[in-house]
């Protein structure tokens, strides 16, 4: 059978099974709707975790960046993997304890102020938006090649679907679809990194592969420095960005995972605290078994694509660049017209142009795998992206329902109305997504590296004072997290849109690009938001117990009174 027929079979299936348990677990209440009634287990909560933070970007995009930055790619691998230890361990248990749905729920009670509920709920929304946007692009990337549509009538079938069970089914719906969507995942992405690690080192597992040895001879890693110094482009295995520059990229990816609304929402969908706790070690084992293959997967696939492109007659191209070709997203141009396909650094002279993201999905065509596996890795990359999509929507709508209208706006609606309003405007984020996914700006994985120094600049200080601060006050906050946010988005805008030219490493301050300065939009949230609360009053007393209470588990130091 061919691709196409594997591909409807496997993807199929796959939906079938997600609407299914979309409608056997739609939501019937608010509870429901947004923590799923409090009542998951640790482990379908850690398989669900995962999911929701395995998004296209993880799936899609990772390996794709390793593959061509090499070593300057590991600052996502290593940003993405230790935010997700610092939420589960700073900052999960303590937000659980607290039992607020949403961050603007959290900052909103914490800092006794709709002022600050507001300015949350508007950072919220941003990130969600501009991280769904890369979601979106993801779903049009996948169908576009497999059901050979149009990329934009690939964005608008994975509209349709995300819409159908993230308003049908709430946090229920999509929790229990996630953990589906999870085992899909990452038996799609492991299998054809097992095969391809099998046939280019003979070891079945790919972690240990990548730094092996090839099976004509020579190790991998050498063989790939040497085949792209002399194309002109580094060395594999050495970065060409500056050490301060990759330690603030990596900080901005950590704190701003720390701060991603999407994720910390899991952790109310479990029933007690030492839960909360437990799913997020599940989830840190989950989420490590892809993030270990990623390298080994962007290295096979950079080894295999070079094997197979570089040199050769543009007449007797690979089946896989054919079909590739078709999406628009592979271009080759013969420019001095000699028929051979020259991949080298140079742009004047390149004859090869690849769209980062479509590496992942690709590798199994390139290494020639079985049509069913490169149809499994299709269905992988769409669950991949379709859980976090309906993760980020579930954001918006609660953020919109329950922050805007329910907290501030309208506080007299009925838990009938809340929840039609919550549907209404995950259907209104849908379309707004659809429409970034069709006009993206920027590649998948850049887009949401830009989320992440967002929710560092504005999220993270806010929820780390607020639960380890009985000084910080409502001032605080909301100076702090306007000052972060500003500074971040203008120096973002200002590299990316207004003079995209001065982007280079001699323009930046301090030598820190776009995608890292949000590390130091939240050190200037930091220093803002303490200097104002040492100078404006101290926080009412409820609200210092309050914080106390949360630090210190129930029952412990009672005995001490006495």
């Amino acid at each position: 059978m061919g691709i196409l027929t594997w591909t409807y079979i496997i993807v199929g299936i796959t939906f079938t099974i997600y609407i299914g348990i979309a409608i056997w677990s739609r939501a019937g209440s608010t509870k429901d709707f947004y923590v799923a009634g409090g009542g998951v287990s640790p482990l379908a909560n850690g398989l669900a975790t995962a999911a929701d933070w395995m998004s296209a970007a993880s799936f899609i995009s990772m390996a794709g960046l390793i593959s061509f930055m090499g070593y300057d790619g590991s600052v996502y691998l290593m940003g993405w993997t230790g935010g997700y230890v610092l939420l589960a361990l700073l900052l999960a248990p303590y937000l659980r304890k607290f039992g607020k749905f949403t961050v603007p729920d959290f900052v909103g009670d914490r800092y006794y102020s709709k002022t600050a509920r507001m300015v949350a709920l508007v950072c919220a929304i941003f990130i969600s938006f501009t991280y769904v946007a890369g979601q979106m692009r993801g779903v049009g990337i996948v169908f576009s090649r497999f059901l050979e549509v149009d990329i934009n009538t690939g964005v608008i079938i994975g509209m349709i679907i995300v819409l159908f069970y993230a308003v049908l089914g709430g946090m229920k719906g999509i929790t229990y679809t996630q953990v589906a969507q999870f085992c899909v995942l990452i038996f799609a992405y492991m299998v054809p990194a097992i095969f391809i690690s099998i046939l280019l080192t003979g070891n079945p597992i790919p972690q240990l592969g990548f730094g092996g040895e090839l099976k004509e001879g020579g190790y991998l890693l050498d063989r790939l420095d040497g085949v792209l110094t002399e194309l002109g482009f580094a060395a594999y295995t050495e970065g060409s960005k500056s050490t301060i520059d990759v330690f603030f990229i990596t900080a901005a990816l950590m704190v701003g995972t720390a701060g991603l609304p999407h994720v910390i929402v899991r952790f109310f969908t479990v029933p007690k605290v030492k839960d909360a706790r437990k799913s997020a070690g599940y989830a840190l084992l989950f989420i490590s078994i892809l993030y270990t293959t990623a390298p080994a997967v962007g290295a096979y696939g950079m080894y295999n694509m070079l094997q197979t492109t570089s040199g050769r007659e543009i007449a007797s191209m690979p089946q896989w660049m054919n079909n590739w070709q078709r999406t628009g997203l592979i271009e080759v141009y013969d420019k001095n017209k000699d028929g051979l396909i020259q991949y080298v650094k140079n742009t004047e002279e390149n004859e090869l142009i690849i769209d980062k993201d479509i590496m992942v999905l690709a590798n199994p065509e390139i290494a020639q795998l079985p049509n069913w596996v490169v149809a499994l890795v299709a269905a992988g990359g769409l669950a991949a992206a379709l859980s976090t999509a309906a993760g980020l929507l579930l954001v918006i709508s609660t953020s919109i329902a329950h922050d805007l209208l329910k907290k501030s706006l309208t506080p007299d609606i009925s838990e009938k109305q809340e929840l039609i309003a919550a549907r209404a405007a995950a259907t209104v984020a849908v379309v707004i997504a659809g429409y970034f996914g069709i006009n993206p700006p920027g590649f998948v994985a850049e887009v949401v590296a830009f989320a992440f120094g967002l929710a560092a600049a504005s999220f993270f200080p806010v929820i780390i004072m607020g639960i380890f601060s009985t000084r910080m006050n409502k001032q605080g906050a909301i100076w702090g997290m306007a000052s972060g946010l500003l500074f971040t988005i203008a120096y973002i805008s200002y590299f990316k849109f207004v003079n995209p030219a001065a982007n280079v490493p001699e323009n930046w301050w301090f030598g820190i690009s776009p995608e890292g300065i949000g590390t130091l939009g939240m050190i200037l949230n930091f220093i803002v938001s303490s200097i104002v609360s040492r100078f404006t009053p101290a926080p009412p007393v409820h609200i210092q117990e309050l914080v106390e209470d949360i630090r210190i588990p129930r029952g412990a130091g009672t005995a001490s009174h006495h």
